[in-house]
């Protein structure tokens, strides 16, 4: 199995245009997750826009409903 090294990278935000650092620790989590890109956007940038994002709720199953 091979030993994976994780280092802090810097990048530039998409939105905004800053520089921000991927740290090594961030792209281990990532990893884990199964995520395969780095993050396009700054911490700040993704905040703001998760924060404009419209949640979203699950709708009930017809499988889940008791009147069946």
């Amino acid at each position: 199995m091979a030993m994976i090294f994780y280092r802090d990278m810097e990048l530039i935000c998409r939105s905004c245009g800053a520089t921000f650092i991927f740290t090594a620790g961030e792209q281990e989590f990532y990893a884990d997750k199964g995520f395969l890109n780095e993050p396009t956007r700054c911490p700040k940038c993704r905040n703001r826009r998760e924060a404009q994002a419209p949640r979203r709720r699950a709708e009930p199953r017809p499988e889940d409903d008791d009147d069946v």
